[in-house]
């Protein structure tokens, strides 16, 4: 039986051409760890894969020439008929064998969620995901290549060269690898090309209302199907059109078996009743998991630590979600989620006027990158993985470039997709006004108060969030702290006190 998930969920490699030394072994991903060496062609290969049991599935040889891939691909069966020969048998051989026909090209062919790296003879190609959704860090120098999955792998590694990518706070030399792009290094001269393999789409397509919503039901149920795997998964339901749609679609690939759902509320705020309805529609295994908010505010360093996050926005949208999978124990689970379709849809964009909704999408889809609100070391820090439907490069593809009266339309935020999914859902739920993650588990407002609790003025909540959750990535990535030693509440009390007079 196919693993449950992918072969590798993350990896650190160093590149050297004087023989070098391992790199450090430091990760927030729960997974086991097999060491690997390769010589080839005056250069050494030292590699650390996280994997789930079959670490071999993640590494492909041919011609001195190695490919290390974490994660996984979802258009596997769009790609074997390009080779016209026998199908290689893991993700990884199967990006090599596309690179040796394609070059670095081979990457724009590619729908996954991914980070690879490519050592051939004087040369490291690295590569992202059209979404950076597994998100990849390289430090560079003349002689020298290092690459993670995690930044705080890098934390040691000596200053490196400027590069294409978001440099990584406090970390000199280290950049974060953009979405959709390959970087082509030369591992003797340090010098890069960087290609783009995506982007998000301009053009805005006019389509009638039927067609919108058979384009849009297409492509999000084919981007479920991928993501399924061989065993049950677990849909993390809100009982919102978002999460419902995913956890409806996933049903319908699982039959006869029901599919298992979760909803995850605080002692603040829940929306349990919401999932309820959806759950008992669906007839899923569903289950619901309170955390207390101070348990859920004590979970603000781990993940930071998972997400390498310093924006406080996004950090308040993911607290929920890793003091879920934190909770939920057990053995691995493939995790689907529906987060994210908020940013191609405008969903958080609350007027009816369609100029600034298409603003709202385009901003959100230009400054989307480097802010790793889709890292799967969320769920990779308790031993699951997740993964996200409306993030597949086909369904993006779809949903960014309809015209914006296909997204707000009849009063309605997000109608394409409610309109999509109203056969399988209950009506209650296509209706239901959007609440994020953050607002319907109270998160935001439990963190604004322990902040003026703490004594912050109302007017400086804001600032002081960015101060504190830059604070924790100072200690749990830079510093090397392990979450579990820093608490939420002196950060607080730290912050609180550069702010307040005394």
């Amino acid at each position: 039986m196919a693993p449950t998930l992918p072969a590798a969920v993350g990896f650190l490699a160093g590149i050297h051409q004087d023989g070098g030394r391992p790199p450090q072994r430091v990760f927030a991903t729960v997974a086991s760890r097999a060491l690997w060496t390769q010589h080839t062609a005056g250069q050494s290969l030292h590699a650390v894969l996280l994997h789930s049991g079959a670490p071999d599935g993640a590494h492909a040889h041919a011609r001195d020439t190695t490919l290390l891939l974490a994660g996984e691909l979802y258009n596997r069966e769009q790609l074997l008929p390009l080779l016209g020969r026998t199908p290689p048998g893991s993700d990884a051989a199967l990006v090599l064998a596309l690179f040796g026909a394609y070059d670095v090209h081979a990457f724009r062919l590619l729908n996954g969620r991914f980070a690879a790296l490519l050592a051939a003879p004087g040369r490291a190609v690295l590569a992202t995901d059209h979404a950076g959704s597994l998100p990849l860090y390289v430090s560079a120098a003349p002689g020298r290549v290092l690459a993670a999955t995690e930044a705080k792998a890098l934390r040691a590694a000596p200053p490196g060269q400027p590069l294409p990518g978001r440099p990584v706070r406090r970390l000199p030399g280290v950049r974060q690898v953009p979405a959709g792009t390959v970087l082509d290094l030369g591992v003797g001269t340090g010098r890069c090309t960087s290609h783009r393999t995506w982007a998000p789409p301009l053009a805005r397509r006019v389509l009638p209302e039927e067609d919108a919503v058979e384009a849009v039901r297409r492509a999000l149920d084919d981007a479920v199907r991928a993501r399924v795997g061989p065993d049950v998964p677990l849909v993390v339901l809100s009982g919102g059109i978002d999460s419902s749609s995913v956890a409806a679609l996933a049903a319908a690939h699982c039959r006869p078996a029901p599919v298992d759902t979760v909803s995850m509320g605080t002692d603040e705020a829940d929306e349990f009743p919401q999932a309820r309805v959806v759950a008992r529609h669906l007839g899923s295994a569903h289950r619901e998991v309170t955390v207390p908010t101070d348990e859920l505010l004590r979970r603000l360093p781990h993940t930071v630590w998972a997400a390498e996050c310093t924006d406080p926005d996004v950090v308040e949208y993911l607290l929920p979600l890793t003091a879920l999978y934190l909770r939920l124990g057990g053995p691995a689970r493939r995790i689907l989620t529906g987060y994210g379709a908020d940013i191609p849809l405008g969903g958080m964009h609350r007027e009816d006027r369609l100029p600034a909704l298409d603003t709202a999408v385009s901003h959100d889809m230009d400054t989307y990158d480097g802010l790793n609100e889709l890292t799967p070391v969320l769920s990779g820090a308790a031993g699951h993985w997740s993964t996200h439907p409306y993030w597949d490069r086909d369904v993006l593809d779809v949903l960014v470039s309809l015209e914006a009266g296909l997204k707000r339309r009849h009063g309605q935020d997000k109608w394409v997709l409610r309109a999509a999914l109203r056969d399988v859902l209950p009506h209650e739920t296509v209706v239901r006004p959007k609440l994020g993650v953050h607002e319907g588990s109270g998160t935001t407002a439990s963190f604004t108060r322990l902040l003026t609790d703490a004594g912050v003025p109302a007017g400086r909540v804001r600032h002081a969030k960015r101060l504190v959750v830059q604070e924790l990535f100072d200690r749990v990535v830079i510093e090397g702290r392990h979450p579990d030693d820093v608490a939420t509440g002196a950060v607080v009390e730290h912050v609180a006190a550069g702010l307040v007079p005394r």
